[in-house]
């Protein structure tokens, strides 16, 4: 099996390695600290004119069109400078990509150059709610059908970008008569529509610099040009792209373990005790090799889920798998790495302590690591029917 890239998923690796280390890094402490969102905002303009909102969006569109494998290789690259500016990057991202796959041309024409082109400064998906985290189907926000298309009323929870996304993909309960996770459909609504309520963000341990908001729609009337997708089809399609965003979230994890252990390594060369680099005990080393180890099998995971889907082939349960190990194994560097710098890890000044409380969440996001166990349980045994 060749690992190696090729030319284009090369270059944007290097653009995205270079932005990340020259642009973001300088700014992420800051941008933590204060939750300064002129400074996210920033950073997402330039991640779209560098491309990077539509990296696997048709060119037709707007988009760099680069694929599955290229999208993975930027979030890592831009979550070992600044994971709040990588999740805005990977959820519009798969905004972009769920209308891609599933809207009608008009949908296409009319979003996804206002998405990769920056003039959305980011898109939102709005699927999770108070009483429907893990199990979705289980949603209460509903869209009644009126003569001028549907009314939406609900509340979505946590939702990334709210406060500035120009267009939401909100999952809405269409037929209370049908099966648990039958009668829901996907609908496009833009920012701004009357009835939308934003709320304050909500104060997180980590991540800080990203927008997590409350959304409250009251009878949001949307034409029915609106529906992404089929009718009473929108659980199938939230299941499918769900296991995209589960790429995206576990590169970035990829992405932060990787930073905090560079750091860590670096700091193990240069402080010395009883006389000699702490980076000569063995007892460190192992722990070096053993975090670096998994985060290599992490990349080989998300490379290989990422290629599957490129290639049009089935890759949920590999995403889950990539999704899992690599959010867990990232937060073990991560703890890792703070445990190397001793009592400096655990001090603002140094990044190791912003490191583990950003990276803390991508176990539970997209889907904890419980659910995918689930998924990947359920995967294996319907194999060995």
């Amino acid at each position: 099996m060749d690992f190696t890239l090729t030319e284009e998923q090369q270059l944007i690796q290097d653009t995205a390695k270079r932005f990340a280390e020259s642009e973001l890094a300088p700014v992420a402490a800051e941008l933590d600290q204060t939750k300064d969102k002129s400074i996210l905002l920033a950073n997402c303009q330039q991640l779209a004119e560098l491309g990077f909102m539509g990296l696997n969006i048709s060119a037709d569109h707007g988009g760099t069109e680069a694929g599955a494998v290229a999208f993975s290789l930027a979030i890592t690259e831009i979550a070992r400078a600044c994971a709040s500016t990588a999740v805005t990057m990977s959820v519009t991202n798969m905004v972009a990509e769920v209308i891609q796959a599933m809207g009608t041309e008009e949908q296409k024409s009319k979003y996804l150059p206002l998405i990769c082109s920056g003039e959305y400064r980011a898109g939102s998906f709005c699927l999770t709610e108070a009483g429907a985290g893990s199990d979705p189907a289980s949603m209460r926000t509903q869209a009644v059908k009126t003569d001028q298309g549907y009314e939406i009323s609900g509340t979505k929870q946590w939702i990334t970008s709210a406060e500035f996304a120009g267009v939401f993909v909100v999952w809405a309960v269409t037929d209370p008569q049908a099966k648990k996770g039958k009668g829901i459909s996907c609908f496009l609504v833009e920012a701004g529509s009357d009835g939308i309520t934003v709320g304050p963000a909500e104060k997180k341990m980590g991540q800080h610099g990203s927008a997590t908001n409350e959304v409250h729609f009251d009878r949001v009337l949307v034409p029915e040009s609106a529906i992404l997708g089929e009718l009473n089809d929108g659980f199938r399609l939230a299941v499918a792209e769900l296991a995209g965003g589960r790429i995206g979230i576990g590169s970035l994890a990829l992405g932060v373990g990787l930073a905090a252990m560079d750091y860590a390594i670096t700091y193990t060369k240069e402080r010395k005790q009883f006389g000699k680099a702490i980076a000569d005990f063995q007892g460190l080393q192992w722990m070096i090799a053993d975090r670096s180890t998994e985060l290599e099998a992490a990349r080989l995971l998300l490379l290989n889920a990422a290629d599957r889907k490129q290639r049009g082939l089935t890759f949920a349960k590999e995403a889950s798998m990539a999704k899992l190990f690599a959010s867990e194994k990232a937060n073990q560097a991560c703890y890792s790495a703070l445990q190397l710098l001793g009592g400096y890890g655990y001090m603002q000044e140094y990044p190791l302590e912003r490191y583990a409380r950003d990276v803390r969440i991508t176990s539970i996001y997209e889907g904890t690591s419980e659910i995918q166990r689930l998924i990947i349980a359920r995967e294996i045994l319907a194999e060995h029917q």
